[in-house]
């Protein structure tokens, strides 16, 4: 299989507990559950999530102990490289030959698109915890596919409602030319527009370019008040950086991050991102429990947790606990069970899995804190409001998603 390497942990296998029936362990496809890492290892998502997925799916089932339902739980990874033909080729052998049961991050919509078609067709949950169109619940929804931890109606609720009501009324952004980059400017757009604001313009920029400067100059020369940026991790840090260099902000007009994380803020520094504002599921620090698990993260990763590493995490979490409930791994009662289940760790509160699969919880209005105000390396971001689940999320009333309507 092309860019592939994998890493079973989790513990030796053990024989079933003689308190547990016999039948739970036989109702396990090939005697064992199989987890799929699936994400961009070397290119412009690879900090945001990468090989830190990998670490906190280890994290998640060695707290759950190691095996389920006595047997064995078993983590394979790849990277999909940010194309669709390679994640769905990946995600297609995994299932066939190798019984993955049930596949996680995908952060790259344009692959998890792919990755959640073949898998719904082949019966197999997805547990998206990286990629961000809506179409994974909306146009496009399954089935077997859960959006876990943000999509893009979840992110402008909070900084452009934020952002236009200060003032910032007529936006101009930069996308990202898939669709993830367009799904963001267009919720985005909605919000704007909904709040009185106008947009005067857009371009799209490729994946992974390390120029931003004809774009940039196409929005500052654009009148806007705010130049909306529709991309993610080295993008968004590079097309930041050079807007510093152009004096953009300096000048009168803002920037909107519509989606950072917090490896981007460390990326660029204090004196760089302080000020901005923008939307998140988790925040390490937010409270003594997430920044538990974080230190522990920490140690074994190098660098703060990103809002998907704790919702991979979280995921396979509540994945092995639906197993457990059920007694086995076939993903209908699997996925009847999450549906059925209030979702709690460090990570989400009071979370629940809606019909279009969408993972409906609380996110954050957060901003990077002055140089002044930070009292260690990692301590970057404030919480300035939380975004109630039921504002954050497209509601099952305006859903799309065939399953629902």
């Amino acid at each position: 299989m092309l860019n592939k390497w994998t890493k079973g942990i989790a513990g030796a296998v053990g024989l079933a507990s003689l308190a547990l029936p016999l039948t739970s362990a036989a109702e396990l496809s090939d005697d064992k559950v199989k987890i799929g890492v699936l994400s961009d290892m070397s290119g412009v998502y690879k900090s945001l999530e990468g090989p830190g997925a990998v670490i906190a799916a280890e994290m998640a089932i060695e707290d759950f102990g190691g095996t389920v339902l006595g047997k064995e739980i078993e983590i394979i990874s790849a990277d999909h490289q940010n194309k669709p033909d390679i994640g769905a080729s990946t995600a297609r052998e995994w299932i066939d030959a190798e019984d993955v049961d049930m596949i996680t991050a995908l952060d790259n919509s344009s692959v998890a698109l792919a990755v959640q078609g073949l898998a719904n067709d082949k019966k197999i949950i997805t547990m998206n915890t990286g990629a961000g169109t809506t179409a994974l619940t909306e146009e496009q929804c399954t089935p077997y596919g859960i959006h876990y931890v943000y999509d893009t109606h979840a992110l402008p609720v909070g900084t452009a409602t934020a952002i236009v009501q200060n003032g910032g009324k007529k936006w101009f952004f930069i996308t990202a030319d898939y669709a993830f980059g367009h799904s963001l400017t267009d919720n985005t757009s909605e919000v704007v527009k909904n709040l009185g604001g106008e947009v005067v313009g857009n371009v799209n920029a490729p994946l992974g370019t390390n120029d931003f400067s004809s774009y940039l100059i196409q929005a500052q020369s654009s009148g806007a008040d705010v130049i909306g940026l529709s991309n993610a991790g080295q993008d968004t840090v590079n097309a930041i950086k050079q807007a510093n260099q152009f004096r953009i902000v300096q000048s009168g007009q803002k920037l909107a991050g519509m989606l950072v994380f917090i490896t981007d803020i460390q990326s660029m520094g204090l004196e760089t991102a302080q000020g901005l504002q923008f939307t998140s599921a988790f925040v390490w620090n937010q409270d003594e429990e997430a920044e538990a698990w974080s230190r522990k993260f920490y140690d074994r990763h190098g660098a703060m947790p990103t809002m998907v590493h704790a919702g991979v995490y979280s995921a396979v979490t509540h994945y092995l606990e639906a197993v457990k409930a059920v007694e086995s791994d076939d993903s209908d009662k699997v996925r009847e069970k999450l549906g059925e289940m209030t979702l709690n760790d460090f990570f989400v509160k009071d979370g629940t899995i809606a019909p279009n699969g969408s993972m409906l919880h609380d996110m954050y209005l957060v901003e990077v804190k002055k140089p002044d105000e930070s009292t260690e390396e990692w301590d970057l971001l404030k919480v300035v409001s939380t975004i109630p689940a039921e504002e954050a999320y497209i509601t099952m009333e305006e859903t799309k998603c065939a399953l629902v309507n």
